[in-house]
Order: structure tokens, then C-alpha cells, then sequence
């Protein structure tokens, strides 16, 4: 999307929804408005009628008495203003950022090879947080002083036509340089936003990756490359500020200017005798407002500039198109009972991020309902590219992959992935309690439920041993346990879901020869009536499976049980003898 001064429509379609409550807003913004402009008017039947005229003691007090019931009646019209915009800024900016982060979920792993998770959070809270204040704020006093300004101007040219027209010789000498100064806060508002969210994808990262950093003492390191980032934030945003100073400073000099112009013909035009001194107070103080009205909205447009490169940014979340998504009228498969068929003809796939590397060249083959295949090969070989098109993560270029008789690319995505539980190779925990997490599987389940999963995975034994059981809170990314408990923590999870097609990444490599004694049982329990294809390359997970694919450069090159593919010699052969440790063989 490129910049251009209609950014803030990009706002409508939250506004609209509360458009009853904007059209209150409104309404107050008015009332306030008018408020004000009718103190000057109140002022001048005071100077005029109570002192001047040397009125009754009782007619000053009433003078005095509308100056305040103007002054109460401004200040609730000012309140309820307030109080109905900041409302509404809030409540837009919630449904805001609800709507980019639902969005963002949605996008495939292509858009995060482009974009660093730590770049969205910035644009969640550091532009939505900018917009709320221009929405919630800015904006409103930006209104207000745009009604008042011209509503002081409609009184000038009623009151004094001749005066109001110097003025607005004045003010015109302010509105050209006004929009060129801002147009350049605007560019160098986007382009400072963009800088923060740089830096906040690089602490993001770091953070993620704390252990790592700090095993190859490369914290003085880090912090030197933050400090650079925000020095370059620093330098925009300084060029910003400076920008802005110009803007604001040059818009107060020349409304001062009218303002100072408006006194000195007042003072002429008393001195004549063809002014009162009420009316005098009454211009001066209607030119006030005009300038300060002016001076206001100069500083608002500057904030209304920063927050329409903040609409940018979002929106261009927002209009993302993920390439992998549900078909307009899917096809629905029949549920299996004794696990999921599969069926690869001819896949081709590279990755986005290298278009001239495939890294599934034809790939084909057939997985029978019920069956468990190993899959092996070298690093590289497309194994776990395999696991990413089958959740369709990813889309292939050419070929297509059938689960259960239907095309996935015609499968509503949210059908596919129900019918696949995976189990990664590092798995996920996320920062809540035991239960939380095991119950991520299948948020509807009942606590016998995840007990029951925890122990068909081997876990319960050990969350039994914390020190709320499975009410004990983990912390982020699971490091109050071991890598094997995360392990049967992500296993008891794929058995809670209950799929009819799993997907084990290495699911035993982090596990010591108990634990992985243990969790294989609990595996092949969980494979009985189900579709499982395992990447493994120890043994024995190998040996138990039906059939053994053997992947190289994207191909399926061997396939057959572990004798038949030992008896041919081939690749399976030569990488078993460099994978597996001579005591493996007898």
C-alpha cells in the first residue's frame, strides 16, 4: 500500500459498527463548540450592559450568572466528549488489533519467512497504541478546534467583515507551508515506525534464542547490535520531532500574528468611537480562538500524520493474502474409522525463499488406511516437507496429495488439520498450566480425559510430581521441565486430539532410553486404529513399522520393511550402517 493522505479510511469499517455512538460523540463536540463560542457573546453583554452602563448590582450578577451557567453547560458538553471518544478510541483499537492478530493467524509459513514475529508485535502495540490516542484524543480536539475555528470565523465575518477579512489574509499564508511541512512529518513518521518495529524484531529474536546467546557470550555483542538498531531509530525519529517543531512553531507565529493583527484594528476602531468596548472584547476574544484553533490543529495533524503511517502499517497486515487457504466451497471427506488413506502423485515443491532449489522432485506413493510408515533419508532429503504439505502449510507447484480420497487443496483447512495430530521434534509449550497445555489438543475435553492422554504418553507420573500437578505453571516456553516432559507433554496432546492420521518428527530424539522405552509403548499404543508416519532414524521405530519410505533429493528412491530394504544394499542400507551402532545388528 503507498502512503497517501486518505490512510485513516482504512478505519471505517471499525468505526461504522458504533456509529450511534460517534454521531453522540458528535453531537457533544458540538455543544461544547457552541458552548464556547457563545462565551464571547456573554462577555460583551457584560462589558456593555453591567459595567460599562453602570448597571444595577442585580443585572451584574446576572451577567455574571449566564457567564457561568455557559461555563457549566461547557463543562458537561466538554466531559461527555471526552468521555464518548475515548470510548470509542478504545474500543476501535481493540477490535483493531483483534482483527490483525485473527489475521495474522491465518497467514502460512510463507508470510513469516518475510515477516519477523518481532515486527507484528510492534505493529500491535506501538501503532495501536498510537492510534488509539489520535482516535480516543487527538482527533476529537482536532474537531472541536476545527468547529470552533470556524464558527469564531463566521462570527468575525458577522461582527467586523472588514477586520475577519485581514485576518483571513493572514491565515492564508499559513495553510500552504502548513501542508508541505506536513506531508514531510508524515513520510518521516512511517519511516521512524518502521525503524522502532526493526528494533523490536531483533529483541524479539534475541530473547526467543536467550540460552544460545548467552552460550557463546555474545551478550556484549547483542546489546552493540540493539544499540545501533536504536540509534537509527533515534536519528529518524530526532528528524521527525524537528520536522514536527517547524510545523507547530510556524503555524503559533503566524496565528499570533493574525491574533496581534485582529487587536490593533479593534484598538484603532475604539479609539474612532465606531466600536464599543464589548464588541472590542468580544473580537479579540473570537480571534483568540481562531488562532488558537489554528495553532491546535497544527499540532493535531502532526499526530494524525504519525497515526495514518500507523493505519499503513496495519493495514498492510490486514490486506495480507495468505497463499494457502480454505477453498469457496470445500469438499468433506467422510470421517475414518480405522485411521486416514494417503496418496502423493508426482508432488513438486520448493520453498518460497528458494525458488530454484525443489525440494520434492515427483514425489509418490500410497499410505493404507491403518498403516504406519517410517520415513527416512538424508538431511535434506524433503522428510519434513513432506509433514508441511500435508498440513498444508505450504501448497505444492505441481502434483497433487489425496488424505482420505479428497484432494487437501480442496479440504476446508480447518477439517484437514483436525484429522492430523503432530508431534514436532522440538515441541511447543506454552507459558500456562499442565492441563492447559495437554488440553490444547482438544480444548473440550474433560479432566479424566487429560489425565487419561497424560498417562497413555507416560507424562502422568511426573506432572503428579510438580508442585501443583497439573495445575502448576509451566513459565514461557515450557523451562520449568526437562526436553523429555516437554516431549510427553506434545505426545499426550496429540493422543487428547484423538486424529485419525499422526505425524511423529522424531518424537523419542529427546528422550533418555527410559523415557523413550516408556513414550514408544505409549506411541505405538496411540498408533493402534490410526495412520502414523514417522520421521526416525533410530531403529527401533524403523524395525516396528509396516513400511519404511526412503527419501533422497525429493524422490521416494527405496521402499519395504527394514529386511527387505537391509537385503537390497541400497541407500537405506548404507545410511543404517552409518546412523545405527554396530550393537543395533546382530
Amino acid at each position: 500500500m503507498k502512503p497517501s493522505p486518505q490512510s485513516l479510511s482504512g478505519l471505517f469499517p471499525f468505526i461504522h459498527p458504533y456509529r450511534v455512538q460517534v454521531a453522540g460523540a458528535g453531537l457533544f463536540l458540538i455543544l461544547a463548540a457552541a458552548t464556547t463560542l457563545a462565551f464571547p457573546w456573554a462577555l460583551r453583554t457584560l462589558i456593555d450592559q453591567g459595567l460599562v452602563a453602570h448597571a444595577a448590582p442585580d443585572v451584574l450578577a446576572t451577567k455574571f450568572l449566564e457567564l457561568f451557567m455557559v461555563a457549566v453547560a461547557l463543562a458537561f458538553f466538554s466531559a461527555a466528549r471526552f468521555y464518548t471518544v475515548s470510548w470509542l478510541g478504545e474500543k476501535i483499537t481493540v477490535d483493531l488489533k483483534n482483527k490483525v492478530y485473527a489475521h495474522v493467524l491465518q497467514q502460512s509459513p510463507t508470510f513469516f519467512e518475510t515477516t519477523q514475529s518481532g515486527e507484528v508485535l510492534s505493529r500491535l502495540t506501538s501503532d495501536a497504541t498510537l492510534i488509539q490516542t489520535v482516535v480516543g484524543s487527538s482527533l476529537s480536539m482536532g474537531l472541536r478546534n476545527l468547529v470552533m475555528g470556524v464558527g469564531a470565523m463566521v462570527m468575525l465575518v458577522w461582527t467586523n467583515p472588514w477586520l475577519m477579512l485581514q485576518v483571513m489574509g493572514v491565515l492564508a499564508v499559513v495553510v500552504f507551508p502548513s501542508v508541505y511541512l506536513g506531508r514531510r512529518v508524515r513520510r518521516l513518521s512511517r519511516a521512524s515506525q518502521d525503524r522502532v518495529a526493526d528494533s523490536s524484531a531483533m529483541a524479539s529474536e534475541v530473547l526467543n534464542a536467550i540460552s544460545v546467546v548467552q552460550s557463546y557470550t555474545a551478550e556484549p555483542r547483542e546489546a552493540q547490535r540493539f544499540s545501533a538498531s536504536t540509534a537509527q531509530a533515534l536519528a529518524t525519529s530526532l528528524r521527525r520531532v524537528r520536522a514536527r517543531s517547524v510545523l507547530v512553531g510556524f503555524i503559533i507565529m503566524a496565528s499570533s500574528a493574525a491574533l496581534l493583527w485582529g487587536l490593533y484594528m479593534g484598538a484603532l476602531s475604539v479609539r474612532a468611537g465606531t466600536t464599543t468596548a464589548g464588541e472590542l472584547g468580544q473580537t479579540v476574544v473570537y480571534v483568540i480562538l481562531l488562532a488558537s484553533a489554528f495553532a491546535v490543529l497544527g499540532e493535531v495533524y502532526g499526530d494524525v500524520l504519525r497515526a495514518a503511517g500507523a493505519t499503513e502499517r496495519l493495514m498492510e497486515l490486514l490486506h495480507t493474502r495468505s497463499d494457502v487457504r480454505s477453498p469457496e466451497h470445500p469438499q468433506t471427506a467422510p470421517w475414518p474409522v480405522n485411521g486416514s488413506s494417503l496418496v502423493l502423485r508426482d508432488v513438486n515443491f520448493n520453498y518460497p525463499s528458494r525458488p530454484t532449489q525443489q525440494a520434492l522432485n515427483g514425489l509418490s506413493g500410497e499410505v493404507r488406511a491403518g498403516r504406519t510408515v517410517a520415513i527416512v533419508g538424508p538431511s535434506g532429503a524433503g522428510k519434513s516437507t513432506m509433514f508441511s504439505l500435508l498440513m498444508r502449510f505450504y501448497a505444492p507447484q505441481k502434483g497433487d496429495v489425496l488424505l482420505d480420497g479428497v484432494s487437501i487443496e480442496q479440504m476446508d483447512l480447518t477439517d484437514l488439520r483436525q484429522r492430523i495430530g503432530v508431534v514436532p521434534q522440538e515441541p511447543v509449550v506454552f507459558s500456562g498450566t499442565v492441563m492447559d497445555n495437554i488440553r490444547y489438543g482438544r480444548p473440550e475435553a474433560t479432566d479424566p480425559d487429560v489425565y487419561a492422554a497424560a498417562e497413555a504418553a507416560f507424562a502422568h507420573e511426573f506432572i503428579a510430581e510438580l508442585p501443583q500437578g497439573y495445575d502448576t505453571y509451566l513459565g514461557d516456553r515450557g523451562v520449568r521441565l526437562s526436553g523429555g516432559q516437554r516431549q510427553r507433554i506434545a505426545i499426550a496432546r496429540a493422543i487428547l486430539k484423538n486424529p485419525p492420521m499422526l505425524l511423529l518428527d522424531e518424537a523419542t530424539s529427546a528422550l533418555d532410553a527410559n523415557s523413550e522405552r516408556m513414550v514408544q509403548a505409549a506411541l505405538e499404543k496411540a498408533m493402534q486404529g490410526r495412520t502414523t508416519l514417522v520421521i526416525a532414524h533410530r531403529l527401533a521405530t524403523v524395525q516396528r513399522a509396516d513400511c519404511i519410505w526412503v527419501l533422497d533429493h525429493g524422490r521416494l528412491v527405496e521402499q519395504g520393511t527394514h529386511a527387505e530394504l537391509m537385503a537390497r544394499a541400497g541407500l537405506y542400507a548404507s545410511l543404517a550402517a552409518l546412523q545405527f551402532s554396530a550393537a543395533a545388528y546382530p
